[in-house]
């Protein structure tokens, strides 16, 4: 075991972002034309990275596996992005950004890349804008805001709720240019397999071309991993079907580190799971708690007879509902972090008052919120005694104002109208924050690989506050990893093309073939999904909102024989040179059985709880996390070494300068 170097710049926090800009390498101009840069996923992270990169006059590579890169997981994104703009004037600032974020993560982030994230998110917004995002505005015509849990200020710019959608299609639209100006050349369709090293650094990838099968080499002077998360480890997510830790694990196969894979955000606001046949989940925006109320009948015979389908939620009146967030958590109410949302929400179905029929859901009501906007307007309108119909028209405007095309798309999901009844939420996977280890300067443990966004592990901690991804995405693709990269990139300015016929790519390009064929020749029985789910299920039971030593343990043992059998049974139809989704597949859930019992290895090893990491041995009387900063205040950072069991830890101290270590609390 060793101890890592971030290469976190000396001085004091609020300027070693600036002070590093002054002190590294930059890259002429004119030598940019000469350097070549991958970058893998054109998700908000990528595809801002390969605009800007491309616009400082790199040659860039873009690689995504859709059949355009303003498909990426991006768009699924609903409710925000936050920046520190202090545009309510409620009392926000870079600072106050950056301690909710530490506080949010419960002190498992870097301070240094925290504070940048907060110092650029202002310049964020400015940029979108100039781009044409079309951000919700005010009456006056200024940027709107609005809350997110675990904060107490409105920092939250949206777009209804297709704020990653238009986020991405302004990202995408600067792409577009430099691909018309031959700066960008994109490669759809195509996907990831290795990376290739030559004397120790990141040369280019091995890349298929999921159409033809053809498996193609690609050389560069630096590769940008932005490839997203690995949510779909559990099957069931809220993440694209697609979405996968391909890119990310075959780097860290080659020697990069992977840091804290047990810290997974379970989002508390999604459509439950409705069915044994069900391949993923659907978000509903966190937005939704700004008005919505979250509950509980207070009465167990009560959540009883809504599961049996002899009573109505809107039949249960205010006395015997448990507004449960707002009990527990009164000072932040329904807008306290997800991993707190999401547990509490866990504790009352557990308990017996989950209100679908499986038992695994609870509220989120809009009644109260369509009735305080129903009076407003009609106060506003100048209607002195409105009628209870007046009040309910113009309430449920305002709310489809804000939330609409979330609505409809509940609708069309659960066939109920959220405008009558509440609806019916609960804990689903969402996000990420573990994921590649980095340095300040983006780069991972392999010389001249970078990773951005969801990909990295950088800046959430144990748990991301809602709306921080597509600030952290967003951050590091347009204003930190241009300037980051080129110190790396300054020193080779006179290398000249990396060929692609050298003997690593000769060894990358035979590896990755063989092990296709591999799985194409095993010939079993059993379909890739029918893996995929089982590993799922051992991930969500044992691995999931709460773990034990028991359970993990088993979890590992559980994972490494469904891996056995997987390459003994798995059933991958067609051929390795031709178009093959299931083979695409079958790549994908080998690279999840790998990390699966990694990520259970990583949770078995931390012996503490905090944010998404709940252990149930290390928990407060009154149920909340317990951190043990003494012995855990680190970046567990992993080491490939064959198989996950084996895999040797790295540590990255945690130093706090600016912020005290204290037990989080929402009350």
């Amino acid at each position: 075991m060793s101890k890592l170097d971030a290469k976190i710049p000396e001085g004091p926090l609020a300027e070693k972002w600036t002070k590093h800009k002054n002190d590294i390498n930059l890259v002429n101009p004119a030598n940019k034309r000469n350097i070549d840069i991958i970058v893998i996923g054109t998700g908000l992270a990528g595809a801002s990275a390969a605009a800007t990169l491309a616009e400082l006059g790199y040659n860039v590579k873009t690689f995504c596996f859709q059949d355009s890169p303003r498909r990426a997981h991006s768009i699924a994104a609903q409710g925000g992005i936050n920046a520190s703009k202090n545009y309510q004037g409620d009392g926000d600032s870079d600072y106050r950004l950056f301690y909710d974020t530490v506080k949010g993560g419960d002190y498992r982030s870097r301070e240094a890349n925290v504070y940048r994230l907060a110092e650029v998110s202002g310049n964020i917004i400015d940029q979108c804008v100039a781009q044409g995002v079309p951000f919700a505005r005010e009456y006056g015509g200024l940027l709107d805001n609005r809350s997110f849990g675990g904060v107490l200020v409105s920092r939250t710019f949206y777009a209804k709720g297709q704020t990653g959608q238009q986020l991405l299609l302004g990202a995408y639209s600067a792409m577009n240019r430099q691909i018309n100006r031959g700066k960008i050349k994109s490669y759809t369709r195509h996907e990831m397999m290795d990376v290739v090293l030559i004397d120790g650094k990141a040369r280019g990838i091995i890349a298929r071309d999921m159409i033809s099968g053809e498996i193609e080499r690609h050389s560069a002077h630096a590769v940008v991993l932005a490839s997203g998360g690995y949510g779909n480890v559990f099957f069931l997510s809220t993440n694209a079907m697609g979405s996968n830790v391909t890119a990310a694990w075959r780097a860290h196969k080659k020697g990069a580190f992977f840091a804290n894979p047990c810290f997974t955000q379970i989002h508390p606001t999604c459509i439950p799971v409705s069915g044994e046949l069900q391949s993923k989940l659907t978000l509903m925006s966190e937005s939704l708690r700004n008005d919505g109320r979250i509950w509980v009948p207070a009465k167990k015979e009560d959540a009883e007879a809504i599961r049996a389908g002899k009573l109505k939620p809107t039949e249960i009146p205010e006395e015997d509902r448990d507004y449960y967030l707002e009990r527990r958590y009164p000072a932040f109410g329904n807008l306290v972090p997800r991993d707190v949302a999401s547990r509490a929400a866990k504790e009352r179905c557990d308990a017996g008052f989950g209100v679908n029929k499986t038992g695994e859901a609870v509220y989120l009501d809009f009644a109260s919120a369509i009735e305080r906007y129903g009076k407003e307007k009609a106060f506003s309108s100048g209607i002195e005694n409105p009628t209870q119909e007046q009040i309910k028209k113009f309430g449920d405007e305002a709310i489809e104002n804000k939330y609409g095309n979330l609505f409809e798309m509940y609708e069309k999901i659960i066939d109920q109208n959220p405008y009558q009844t509440p609806m019916m939420i609960y804990p689903a996977v969402h996000y990420t924050m573990g994921g590649l280890w980095v340095d300040y300067n983006l780069m991972t443990t392999i010389p001249g690989c970078y990773a951005t966004g969801e990909a990295n592990f950088s800046d959430h901690g144990a748990n991301r506050l809602g709306a921080s991804a597509l600030m952290q995405g967003l951050a590091d693709g347009y204003f930190v990893l241009p300037y980051t990269i080129g110190d790396y990139l300054s020193d080779d300015i006179r290398t000249g093309p990396i060929p692609t016929d050298h003997e690593a790519f000769d060894e990358a390009e035979k590896a990755i073939k063989d092990q296709l064929q591999k799985l194409v020749d095993i010939k079993g029985d059993t379909p890739v999904d029918d893996f995929h789910k089982k590993l799922g299920k051992i991930m969500w039971n044992k691995c999931g909102m709460a773990r034990n030593e028991k359970d993990l343990k088993s979890a590992i043992n559980e994972i490494a024989e469904l891996r056995d059998d997987f390459y003994k049974n798995v059933r991958v139809p067609g051929k390795v040179s031709a178009k093959n989704a299931e083979l695409e597949k079958a790549a994908r859930v080998a690279d999840f059985l790998e990390l699966g019992e990694l990520f259970a290895k990583d949770a078995l090893h931390r012996n503490e709880s905090c944010g998404g990491h709940f252990r149930d041995e290390y928990q407060t009387p009154e149920g909340e996390a317990l951190r043990d900063d003494e012995n855990f205040r680190y970046v567990a950072a992993w080491e490939y070494k064959g198989e996950p069991k084996d895999a040797v830890l790295h540590k990255e101290e945690l130093i706090y300068d600016n912020i005290e270590l204290k037990t989080r609390s929402y009350k």
